[in-house]
Formats: structure tokens, C-alpha cells, sequence
């Protein structure tokens, strides 16, 4: 069998030399090894080959597409995250422009909680998916592509696979040359989640537009961890025990900036005169705290994910886009 050759019914049964009817009466056969189409040594043939292959008895397999259930399925870290919440509105909204509704679950960040959400929600006929989860290493997102699944991802890149993000490099950037604008020059870094893009792109613009400008950032100021307000919390009071406080703080993410900022309040230390502060996102909670950060296109980003799927379910190419950000300054630097 062609590697790149989509798996299909008829793909697996030219492979066990049977005919389709039998590969197709077997794998749908809620009784599985037990199942009465075939012998028991054929049938255990035909399982095995199916696993062997990453054939998934679901809609999307070009033999079995007979019809649009009109449902996509989104699967983010948490719900209750801003702005994975705010993109799956523009992903909703979208939909319903589109014909199209949209079934939401949470995957916690993890592969094997992704995973199974993403079956479940193939099982019951969804057109497509959109993951606001996905990792820089995802072999199950390589897995998809080769059942022929349909989708996109948003927030986050993958190598390989059509996502819609903001600009995060560029992002970073930006905050690199406004804090060395005001006259900083030692810096730190909360780095957020390393197994993320937005983690490892906004980080990497930050560090080498210093870097552009001769200025670099000890390892020990660049610290990783998560993306809410206790992930920036540890991360900040791991920076100053380091006993070399920065000038600058860059936090990836607005929730972990306001984390970083009550620890440095309880330090007594003054945001923006003794440490500046800078997040990421522009969440509403940033504006509350006048937090300087970039806004990231969320609602936008949400739209324009539908939108590559719904081309791609169309039969129709779709490419990746990284949408602008905007530098906002408030009091924090």
C-alpha cells in the first residue's frame, strides 16, 4: 500500500484480498472480534490490518461520506480560558453563517484527553474539526490528515496542518522594541507552556529582536511554565530568587503577566518604575490592571479558522494565516 494513500474500506480490502462488503460488515460490527460476517481468523485479520493502517470506522472516510451532518467539533485547553473562549465565538459565529453548528469540548491540554475527545466527537458524525489545543510535536494530528479528517487549527501551529493564529513572532517584537524604547535594558522572560507555538514563537521574537539591538537574556531570566495567572505566579518568584532582578518583565500571556504582577507587588516592588511588566493577548482583565501587552485578533482568528474548514470541506484548498497584532501601551511599561 502507497504510504500517502488514504486509508480507506476499499484500500484495506485490496490489501487482505477481500471483498469491501465483508471489510465494511466486519469493522461496523458492534460485536468486533466476535463478529459472525467472517471467520473468526478473518475477522481478526481485518481488525488487526484497520489498527495497523489508523483506519477510524467514521464519516470521513471517502467510501463512506454519503452525507453532511453539518456539525463541527472544537476542541480547546479550557472553556473557561478568555481567549480560547472569544476564538470559539468567532468559530461559532462563523458556523452559523455558514449552515454549519459547532459542538465544543475540552481536552485539559493533553494529548490523551485530545485524542479522545476528537473520537468522540467523529463517532457522532462531525464534518471537521477545529483544535484550539495543539502541540509543536502532534502525531495524532498527522493521524488525522491521513484518515483524510478535515482540520484546522487556531491559536496554535503545527507544522504541516492549516492554522489560523496571530503573528506571535511579530508579537513578540513589538514588545522588545518598546521596552527598550524607555530606556530598559535587562530583561527577563515567562515563557509559558514550551511544547506550544504562541510559547516558542512570541518567546523567539522577543529574544531576537534584543538580540537584533546586542542585547541578550541570561538563560536563568527566560522561564517557563504555563499560561495562567499561578503558572505566572511561580514563574515570577523563580525569577527573583535568582537574585538578579530584571528591569523588564515579557510574560506570553496576559494571565500569567497579572500572576507575575501580584508577586512583585507582595515584593514590594513598583510596576512600572522598579520592574516593567508586559503581557499578551489583550484580555479584558489586562485593561482592568493597565497592563502594556499586543492584541491578538481573537474573534477573528475563531472566523477565519471556520473558514479554512469550510473550505476544506468543500473539496477546496486552504492555506494558513498569522493575523497582525497591535502593540498596546498602558502603565505597567
Amino acid at each position: 500500500m502507497n504510504s500517502s494513500e488514504p486509508v480507506t474500506l476499499k484500500t484495506l480490502a485490496r490489501e487482505l484480498g477481500l471483498n469491501v462488503s465483508t471489510v465494511s460488515r466486519v469493522l461496523n460490527d458492534p460485536l468486533g472480534p466476535e463478529s459472525k460476517w467472517a471467520s473468526r481468523q478473518t475477522t481478526e485479520r481485518i481488525l488487526a490490518l484497520a489498527r495497523d493502517r489508523g483506519y477510524s470506522r467514521n464519516p470521513h472516510a471517502a467510501s463512506l461520506r454519503t452525507s453532511r451532518s453539518n456539525m463541527v467539533g472544537v476542541i480547546v485547553p479550557r472553556l473557561q480560558d478568555y481567549v480560547l473562549a472569544t476564538m470559539y465565538e468567532g468559530v461559532d459565529e462563523a458556523a452559523n453563517e455558514n449552515g454549519l453548528f459547532t459542538v465544543v469540548a475540552n481536552s485539559l491540554d493533553t494529548a490523551a484527553t485530545q485524542r479522545k475527545k476528537a473520537e468522540m466527537l467523529l463517532d457522532r458524525r462531525a464534518d471537521g474539526l477545529i483544535f484550539g489545543d495543539a502541540h509543536l510535536s502532534e502525531p495524532y494530528l498527522d493521524e488525522l490528515a491521513k484518515r483524510g479528517v478535515p482540520f484546522t487549527l487556531i491559536n496554535r501551529t503545527c507544522a504541516g496542518h492549516v492554522s489560523v493564529t496571530c503573528d506571535d513572532y511579530a508579537g513578540g517584537q513589538m514588545i522588545a522594541r518598546h521596552f527598550l524604547a524607555t530606556g530598559r535594558t535587562a530583561f527577563g522572560v515567562l515563557g509559558g507552556a514550551p511544547n506550544t507555538s504562541t510559547a516558542r514563537d512570541r518567546t523567539a521574537g522577543f529574544l531576537d529582536e534584543l538580540h537584533s539591538r546586542g542585547v541578550e537574556v541570561p538563560q536563568e531570566r527566560i522561564i517557563h511554565g504555563g499560561f495562567d495567572a499561578p503558572a505566572g505566579q511561580k514563574a515570577a518568584l523563580r525569577m527573583l530568587e535568582t537574585g538578579d532582578l530584571p528591569e523588564a518583565i515579557f510574560a506570553v500571556n496576559d494571565f500569567a503577566a497579572i500572576g507575575a504582577l501580584g508577586v512583585l507587588q507582595e515584593r514590594g516592588l513598583r510596576v512600572p518604575d522598579d520592574v516593567a511588566l508586559a503581557g499578551f493577548n489583550d484580555t479584558p482583565l489586562a485593561a482592568a490592571v493597565k497592563l502594556t501587552t499586543v492584541r491578538s485578533p481573537m474573534h477573528e482568528i475563531g472566523r477565519q479558522g471556520l473558514e479554512a474548514l469550510q473550505a476544506l470541506l468543500g473539496g477546496n484548498a486552504a492555506g494558513s494565516a498569522r493575523l497582525e497584532p497591535t502593540l498596546v501601551v498602558r502603565a505597567s511599561a
